[in-house]
């Protein structure tokens, strides 16, 4: 969706109007605000510049992030979940928080830094995952489920750190020389609906086991004889001593369908024990597909341990002194307690229903201090305070 679509609702603006004004169908208008789809017989810019220009002549304002897409989820409210925003504002400040940032040489210098902190250079081993008591107990369940086939979903927003858990995951494994086979479908392009995309099915799962436990056995044609010879080798490996471990990443796009499945490949055993753990790893829409009010996969909701990634509100000081004291700098060299305290702040938002909403997880919270460390290296701000951080 564009952000485009609530900000022309906000201020009473029809659609219907908007494509008569700029020349193309209320189909294809409807297309681009619902999905993004911009028309193919108009240049993209130019729709752009006629889209503002018009808004110029309703007094409407107009921004350049009203035509970036952001996630259904953060503006517009789902039946039963009051807790989604619908303030355009907010989402386009909540955008701009969360960009990308690079930290300059410059500012490198200014801080006697010889090496971003921020970096995926800086995540070497696990001794560099920052930690809270309820990521560590997600951190605990994960490999609960990698050694006893548990079936959980991990749920957070972007930048929560999921992928840094699963990855934390994998290298645990690995350390601890457990016999766990991780099988993680391609999920390249996967949408929730075929209109969208390629959606991930039982079938391409069921593959993806089979290749990964065989790869010299041919998976079968038939859906029938394939999931026969895909339960021949999960019991097969298991009294070989293994364990196995399904983990879906973008899990939010999974088709209904799809979730559904996957109570059946749960309930492959041998005997009392279970063949597959599974692991799904998503956005919080994964969490309203999870939702106990959906009777579509009620069955699943009944079986499967949802956790969530909360935001660092509570351990900010912790999570910065963390970050640089493993690059051997001292976090009061770089920011003040008035700049942690003004991070705080300017990372919580008003986002209409939802009332406040924090941003502090671990990637906004590293862009964001490092476009407060580049603009104080740009003014020769020594440390960062209150000021420098309300001047991002």
């Amino acid at each position: 969706m564009l952000a485009l679509k609530p900000h022309l609702e906000q201020h009473r603006v029809p659609q219907a109007a908007l494509a008569r004004e700029v020349g193309i169908s209320k189909a294809a208008m409807c297309q681009l605000l619902n999905h993004g789809n911009w028309p193919i017989r108009k240049e993209r810019e130019e729709l752009e510049r006629e889209i503002s220009q018009y808004l110029d002549t309703q007094t409407v304002p107009a921004h350049p992030a009203l035509f970036e897409e952001v996630a259904p989820g953060n503006l517009q409210a789902t039946e039963g979940d009051s807790t989604i925003a619908t303030n355009t504002e907010a989402t386009l400040e909540i955008n701009m928080l969360l960009r990308k940032q690079t930290l300059t040489p410059a500012a490198r210098k200014h801080f006697s830094l010889f090496r971003d902190p921020f970096t995926e250079e800086a995540m070497q081993d696990s001794d560099d995952v920052f930690t809270t008591a309820d990521s560590r107990y997600v951190r605990e369940s994960l490999w609960s489920a990698a050694r006893f086939g548990g079936f959980m979903a991990v749920v957070g927003e972007s930048g929560a750190g999921k992928s840094t858990l699963r990855r934390d995951l994998l290298e645990r494994i690995q350390r601890e020389n457990e016999q766990v086979i991780v099988i993680e479908p391609y999920i390249l392009g996967m949408e929730d609906n075929d209109r969208k995309g390629k959606t991930l099915k039982a079938g391409s799962i069921a593959e993806a086991i089979i290749t990964t436990i065989a790869p010299m056995e041919k998976p079968r044609m038939s859906p029938e004889a394939r999931y026969a010879q895909l339960h021949r080798l999960l019991r097969d490996s298991s009294r070989a001593g293994n364990k196995h471990l399904l983990i879906i990443e973008e899990a939010h796009g999974l088709p209904l369908p799809t979730l559904k499945h996957l109570k059946r490949f749960r309930e492959l055993e041998d005997g009392f024990r279970k063949l597959l753990g599974i692991v799904l790893i998503g956005q919080p829409e994964l969490r309203l597909k999870l939702s106990e009010t959906n009777p579509e996969v009620r069955e699943v909701t009944q079986r499967i341990e949802l956790v969530e990634l909360q935001a660092l509100d509570a351990d900010l000081e912790n999570y910065l002194n963390f970050k640089f004291k493993r690059t051997g700098t001292d976090v009061s060299t770089v920011i003040d307690a008035s700049g942690i305290e003004a991070m705080r702040q300017r990372m919580t938002v008003n986002a209409g229903k939802r009332g406040k909403v924090s941003l502090l997880y671990p990637l906004a919270i590293n862009n964001f201090l490092t476009a407060c460390m580049n603009l104080a290296a740009s003014i020769g701000v020594p440390v960062i305070d209150a000021d420098t951080v309300k001047e991002v």
